[in-house]
């Protein structure tokens, strides 16, 4: 009698997990690519900072002027003042007052943003004083038409810059984790064959 022809049944058979493994570090290999130089935390941080520094000095720059601005065309007095001093190491304006209730009484120039008139000595001036703080003093052109804040102007564009450049950076980071796969190329398949220890006889009889 013939014998009847044994069929293995291929559909079923399940390749062994070492080639699995063997294949899916392979093709982690060949679909790794180089990961571009990742931003720096520092770098972030740094710009953070500075960010921060450049809206605290422009806050500075905008709120008191503008406080100033406010009080003295609310209850400011106007007088006509005579320049007795000018310097500018510490930079400064004294001016004597001719009319008014406090004539007489020499006080210095408030500042606008650290900037102060370009006058110079015994030239005359109409200033606006606080009733209630007379040491708070403009020129009255300064209070009906307030001088451009060129030093928080550029401050605050300074940190406008900082604020974009840290989410560029930080958005750029976030990016390459995102897109790029781990720093180092994966490690190649030994094909399961572990390394032997060399120089160990059996000596089992």
């Amino acid at each position: 009698m013939a014998k009847k022809k044994i069929k293995r049944d291929t559909g079923r058979y399940q390749l062994p997990p070492r080639v699995k493994e063997a294949r899916k570090v392979a093709a982690e290999a060949t679909a790794w690519k180089p990961r571009p130089k990742l931003p720096q935390r520092r770098v972030i941080l740094a710009m953070s900072g500075i960010f921060v520094l450049c809206i605290g000095i422009a806050l500075t720059l905008w709120l008191p002027p503008r406080y100033l601005i406010q009080d003295l065309r609310s209850r400011g007095v106007d007088s006509v003042a005579t320049v007795v001093g000018v310097d500018s190491k510490p930079k400064y304006v004294k001016v004597r007052l001719v009319t008014g209730p406090r004539a007489g009484n020499e006080v210095k120039l408030s500042d606008y943003a650290g900037m102060y008139p370009d006058t110079h000595t015994d030239a005359t001036l109409v200033v606006t004083y606080d009733r209630d703080h007379p040491s708070r003093v403009l020129v009255r052109s300064w209070v009906e038409d307030p001088p451009a804040n060129l030093p928080a102007y550029g401050t605050s564009a300074l940190a406008v810059i900082c604020l974009g450049l840290a989410t560029a950076v930080t958005f750029r980071r976030l990016w390459i984790l995102r897109t790029f796969g781990p720093e180092e190329p994966p490690a190649s398949s030994t094909g399961g064959n572990e390394p032997r220890a060399e120089g160990v006889r059996n000596t089992k009889s």
